[in-house]
């Protein structure tokens, strides 16, 4: 049992499998959709939504603080993942790398987490997207009922909007990679030109006086807004999961992801520092904080420019983590640790189109009846964990595989990994306590699967089997 679970994917084997016909994907991505793609699905939830709840709930305007542990851990964390993309340019994303570092258990345990962080970034981007749009609707004098604009636990029935646009975005995706990398690409100058406009128009309004007590919940409260924040830096491994769909993926990969999430970075620390800024921070307990900011110093043509810039945005974000969480259901599907059916590719849009779908069936089901809070939590716990493992693999690769070409290679390696590992492993336990009893039904899940299903349909095994016949 222990050799089964433990088996190994070399290398040449997983560039094997990604070359065969039936689940080739076409290579579209260059080195600036790959920077968009990153500046999609992390500028949005997390710079339009979050910072408010951070704020005026766990860190106060230490909240820059606790995005500025995020961007740490975030950029450490982007090079280890950039490392081995340049050894693997194929898709899966974390769950492949564990499967050649560590073995098909952790490859498993990492690609169930993945799946749930994408497919509930999804939802919970959904769902802050139906706010800003019921806002914006209102700000014109149209008011939805709110029983269709709410999720059960808020007394609703269902999050129509939530819905609609997940129905949208899933259509994009299986159009191909082409179309959605330019669609990402138009929106994705459109979300940081917003973002800009916010920092300019409120930065002559700040109050240094608004920053006073900076850290009103202590340290304990900036960790706990931190894990939680970490969600607005969640999805910058989907670049990788692209590997399989870019040009150059030992150039464009790196060149894409740390650039966009310094860029990112940036942008989140200089937004906290001005929304905390201009309003007191016990005022921004909302899910429109930017837009609202702007709305609270009269400027509320602003509010209402920044809330369509923040639709806009928010929808790439969804379309870099559907993106993402079907590449994952298509890899484990294509390793045989799922049926073979979620690996279908389509026969001229070569995209996953069956993993997609259902990636759109979880998303509505979750998105369009459970709450923004109760989402972010899980989608955190579930992106520290695949972060927290492919930390531990690069290590474990350069100790064991010293030999292996690194088309890139983590600087000063010995370094960050580990500070990678600690960071997320800090970030994991300052969130809430039932998010882990939650995060720990869904690894049950997902071990019931495994044994159940895929250590006996795994085609390493089989290949394994083979061979030995031979």
């Amino acid at each position: 049992m222990a050799s089964s679970i433990l088996r190994k994917k070399d290398i040449a084997t997983a560039m094997e499998m990604a070359a065969m016909d039936q689940y080739r994907l076409r290579r579209e991505l260059k080195a600036m959709d790959l920077f968009f793609l990153v500046i999609g699905i992390t500028i949005g939830g997390g710079i339009f939504v979050l910072p408010g709840v951070m704020a005026a709930e766990h860190a106060g305007p230490g909240v820059t603080i606790s995005f500025l542990i995020g961007a740490v851990v975030a950029i450490f964390t982007g090079l280890c993942y950039v490392e081995f993309a340049s050894m693997v340019p194929v898709a899966g994303s974390a769950y492949t790398y564990s499967y050649i570092a560590l073995g098909e258990i952790f490859a498993w345990i990492i690609g169930w987490d993945i799946l749930l962080e994408f497919t509930l970034v999804c939802s919970a981007v959904a769902v802050g997207w139906s706010g800003y749009i019921v806002e914006l609707l209102k700000d014109m004098g149209l008011s939805l009922p709110p029983a269709f604009t709410t999720d059960i636990a808020h007394g609703g029935i269902v999050n129509l909007p939530a819905v609609f646009i997940l129905l949208v975005v899933a259509y994009i995706i299986y159009g191909g990679i082409s179309l959605t990398g330019k669609v990402n690409d138009a929106i994705g100058i459109i979300k940081l030109l917003t973002v800009v406009f916010f920092i300019i128009v409120a930065l002559p309004f700040v109050k240094p006086v608004n920053w006073h007590p900076f850290l009103p919940f202590g340290w304990q409260g900036v960790m706990t807004a931190a894990a939680l924040g970490f969600f607005a830096y969640g999805g910058f491994d989907a670049v990788t999961t692209a590997a399989e769909e870019t040009r150059n993926p030992n150039r464009d990969i790196p060149l894409g992801l740390i650039l966009g999430l310094v860029v990112v970075a940036s942008l989140y620390v200089l937004v906290s520092l001005v929304l905390t800024g201009v309003i007191p921070y016990t005022k921004l307990d909302t899910p429109a904080p930017v837009a609202f900011a702007l709305s609270y110093l009269g400027k509320r043509w602003g509010g209402s420019l920044v809330a369509a810039g923040a639709i806009c945005g928010l929808f790439t974000v969804m379309m870099g983590a559907m993106l993402g969480g079907s590449r994952i259901l298509f890899a484990l599907s294509r390793d045989g640790l799922l049926p073979p059916v979620f690996s279908r590719v389509h026969a001229t849009r070569r995209t996953p189109y069956v993993a997609t779908l259902i990636v759109l069936i979880v998303a509505v089901l979750t998105g369009g009846f459970l709450s923004l809070g109760e989402l972010v939590e899980l989608v955190n716990i579930g992106m520290l964990t695949a972060y927290l493992l492919t930390s531990i693999s690069i290590l474990v690769m350069r100790l064991r595989h010293p030999e292996i070409e690194r088309p890139f290679r983590v600087p000063a390696v010995w370094l960050v990994a580990p500070v990678a590992t600690l960071g997320v492993v800090a970030l994991t336990f300052s969130l809430p306590g039932a998010t882990l009893v939650r995060f720990a039904i869904w690894f049950i899940v997902g071990m019931l699967i495994y044994f159940g299903y895929g250590i006996r349909h795994s085609k390493l095994a089989n290949r394994e089997i083979t061979q030995k016949d031979v």
